[in-house]
Order: structure tokens, then C-alpha cells, then sequence
């Protein structure tokens, strides 16, 4: 942007303007870019994007829910695993079954990640395919359907 000074002796006589011409060019430049170049990026290829949908988890009795409290401790549905290589060998019993079961993890908010990592690390060492977080949903994003 330029500015025009007019020049004079008086000081009170100086007048001064912002010329807004190369500004207003630019942004003209600008716009015919994105003019021409979104419909070229929308048409590179055709793909149908999937809807999300929330769907309830159906609990099955074949479901397996492994919960790791804030201390670190992991529950096999109910109850206490205190042993990793009981847990482990627990895995690979149900890994062999046709068809496997889900497992559902349920992880403390206080939980740290390691420990629940080290579910997973399990998990997929001992050959479970279908694993899933167990969370609670925001209270705005529940809606009342009727």
C-alpha cells in the first residue's frame, strides 16, 4: 500500500490518504485463484464418504470387558487379574474360539495410558481382532428421541 503526502510548509497542511489499489488487486488475484482452482480439487476423484452414526453398544454374553481402574489394576469382566500371564493365557483361550468374541475396554479417567496400553499390546499380541472402547457419552451431545 502507498500513501500520498502532500508537501507544503505548513504543518497543519499535511494530508496523508492509504491508496487501497494494490490491496484491492491483490484480493481480486486471489479470488480468480480459488474461483479456478476448487472445482479442480472437489472433481479428482469420486468417493462416497460414510455417515457416522452413534449406535449403542449390544452387549452380548460372549462380550468380554476388560476394565483397568485408576490404579492400574484390570478386571476381566468382573473380576480382579492381579497375574499378566494369567491374563495373557486368558486372551489366547478366547482368541482360538470361532468366532471370537468382542472385547469391550473400560478405561478409568484417572487411568494412565500405559495401562491401558498394555491391555491393547496384549490383546493384538494374543490375537483378538475386534476390540472397542467402552465410553459415557458429553451430556450435550445427548438428544431426546421420541
Amino acid at each position: 500500500m502507498s500513501m500520498s503526502v502532500q508537501s507544503g510548509d505548513d504543518e497543519a497542511g499535511v494530508m496523508s490518504e492509504i491508496n487501497t489499489t494494490p490491496l484491492v488487486d491483490i484480493m481480486l488475484v486471489l479470488l480468480i485463484i480459488f474461483l479456478i482452482t476448487v472445482p479442480v480439487i472437489q472433481k479428482i476423484a469420486n468417493v462416497t464418504i460414510p455417515k457416522a452414526a452413534n449406535i449403542p453398544t449390544q452387549t452380548k454374553p460372549e462380550n468380554i470387558t476388560i476394565a483397568v481402574d485408576a490404579s492400574g489394576q484390570v478386571f476381566w469382566n468382573a473380576g480382579l487379574i492381579s497375574d499378566k500371564q494369567v491374563f495373557f493365557q486368558k486372551i489366547i483361550v478366547e482368541a482360538r474360539k470361532q468366532p471370537q468374541p468382542e472385547f469391550h475396554i473400560r478405561g478409568d479417567r484417572n487411568a494412565r495410558y500405559e495401562a491401558v496400553g498394555r491391555v491393547m499390546y496384549n490383546l493384538q499380541r494374543g490375537g483378538i481382532v475386534k476390540v472397542g472402547f467402552i465410553t459415557e457419552p458429553d451430556a450435550a451431545s445427548i438428544r431426546i428421541t421420541r
